[in-house]
């Protein structure tokens, strides 16, 4: 029999919402503070996906300088009416604190390949809105947060959308606090026969996540939820090798068959770090007395399911060497908080490679000139080519294993306070405490330099090569676990933002003018099977 193999999306794939357009079905989810924004895949046969688009990449549409981590666009919705598509984000600015600023957006186009429009402001209660189509009538719906004594999640409430005002009208409707999991966030509204239906977000997305159903034969409810809720999570499986499965939505098939997406994390060791953030998975339900269950039974999500009764559809893929001679960069890159402009991202500068302008340190919420894609296996090797020429202590440029601005690892090339010096070093960073390797590698004379990371599961090892043969080591093995939300909200407020995933990529700094740039040539990604 032939299997869908899960996760479905690998590596930092969080908060799905997926979409069937006739043959065709689309995934979108959230990107957080990275830029473009929210990343949608294709697929024909709810097995094979692609990247195809990332909708949010202008600043009108997205503006994230400063954010905090973490924050950025939060689980996206996209649907689909009347040849059009809709996609529903928030774009959160703070949220350290009692106050949540959550300010929720629409964007709009008839070609998913193409430009999307302007934003249409929704509302700014809460977050993880979405857009349900019932009949002639649209409803946004969406948690609303309660700043009132430190209670947060303060249920789900509707209010309608009028497309010819584009905007909100008419009476708030408060529909559901929820089950007794709590933390409900995530809702997505369906219509079933005579049953409406709420699809929630529970419990946490960490460890105790779950996705919850409840159903009503009105829209405003009151809404009774699944006898056996959660309908979806693995809290109660520790051994489970899909965990933290929860936020999620639900499709049709053309054939009428049922499906469900989810959240979830592929742990290190059991209820340990999961270094890929939060992928994306499928199970296969199935009705009974007007309520989805899982068809593999149980609710825990298993790592294979059956293929559904659709055409297999594969797609053509990249390779995994990326060599910077092209008209632009390869969609599987993106930024911090900005859009790729060549002010520091450019690939015309010099041909055949891609200049990048030092910008500020990888601490900065506000302007790095860092490019990186997502790690997707356990086992990769990444490596880069660079030509370097560091002035100042202030000039590195190279390979950077990135969580977020206080976790990451860093292979670069500097030199000491005159330029008189250009050395190797690693920079690593653990919750912003800083820490350098005990011995400088001399480079003195070599033109260009080949940078490679390997990451295997918690392990981390740099080293380089002035010939393209022979790699030396750079420093000791790192720890890669702290790239990974759970280390990062260890010992600090649950309610911290920390919800993205391991990168790797290059970047530069010019911590004095923000000016001196560096030259890749290449950038090599390889996933290593055991």
């Amino acid at each position: 029999m032939n299997y869908i193999q899960n996760p479905i999306l690998r590596g930092f794939n969080p908060d799905p919402s997926i979409c069937r357009v006739g043959d065709d079905y689309y995934i979108a989810t959230s990107t957080f503070e990275w830029f473009p924004g929210v990343q949608i895949h294709h697929s024909k046969d709810l097995k094979n996906w692609r990247l195809i688009a990332r909708p949010l990449n202008r600043t009108s549409q997205l503006h994230m300088k400063g954010i905090p981590d973490s924050c950025g666009v939060w689980a996206p919705c996209l649907t689909y009416d009347d040849g059009i598509f809709y996609l529903v984000y928030t774009n959160v600015k703070s949220f350290d604190g009692v106050w949540k600023d959550t300010p929720n957006y629409m964007v709009t186009t008839m070609d998913i390949y193409g430009d999307w429009s302007e934003p249409i402001y929704l509302s700014s209660r809460g977050f993880d809105g979405s857009l349900f189509h019932d009949g002639d009538k649209k409803w946004y719906v969406s948690m609303l947060v309660d700043h009132r004594n430190g209670r947060f999640f303060g249920g789900i409430e509707m209010q309608e959308y009028d497309s010819l005002q584009k905007k909100l009208v008419g009476d708030l409707h408060y529909l559901t606090e929820g089950t007794d999991l709590g933390l409900t966030e995530g809702p997505h509204l369906y219509k079933r026969g005579d049953y409406y239906y709420i699809v929630l977000a529970e419990g946490g997305t960490e460890y105790g996540h779950a996705m919850s159903i409840g159903r009503s034969s009105s829209i405003f409810g009151p809404y009774e939820f699944h006898p056996k809720h959660p309908f979806i999570s693995a809290a109660e499986s520790e051994e489970n090798p899909l965990q933290k499965s929860g936020h999620g939505d639900l499709v049709e098939t053309q054939n009428g068959d049922w499906y469900a997406v989810f959240l979830v994390g592929r742990p290190l060791t059991t209820r340990g770090n999961c270094t890929l953030g939060r992928e994306t998975a499928i199970e296969e339900l199935e009705w009974k007395d007007g309520w989805p269950w899982l068809k593999g039974g149980g609710r825990v999500p298993r790592e294979r399911i059956p293929k559904p009764n659709l055409p297999e559809y594969t797609f053509s893929h990249n390779g995994s060497m990326v060599n910077f001679n092209a008209n632009s960069i390869p969609i599987e890159f993106q930024s911090l908080r900005i859009p790729m402009t060549e002010d520091w991202c450019s690939l015309t500068a010099r041909k055949g490679y891609l200049r990048l302008y030092g910008k500020e340190s990888l601490t900065s919420l506000h302007q790095q000139s860092l490019l990186a894609r997502r790690i997707q296996d356990f086992h990769i090797v990444a490596s880069t080519e660079v030509e370097f020429q560091p002035k100042n202590l202030h000039h590195m440029a190279g390979l950077v294993f990135y969580y977020n601005a206080g976790h990451y690892h860093y292979a670069c090339i500097t030199s000491n306070s005159d330029g008189s010096k250009r050395m190797l070093n690693v920079i690593s960073s653990d919750n912003y405490k800083m820490s350098f390797q005990e011995e400088l590698v001399d480079i003195n004379g070599v033109e260009s330099v080949i940078l490679k990371g390997e990451m295997n599961k918690e392990t981390l090892q740099f080293s380089y090569s002035t010939d393209g043969k022979t790699f030396r080591t750079i420093g000791q093995e790192l720890d890669a676990s702290i790239l990974s939300d759970d280390h990062v909200r260890d010992g600090r407020s649950r309610y911290r933002p920390a919800f993205t995933g391991s990168f790797v990529g290059i970047c530069c700094q010019d911590l004095a003018m923000n000016e001196y740039h560096a030259d890749f040539k290449w950038f090599d990604y390889q996933e290593i099977k055991n």
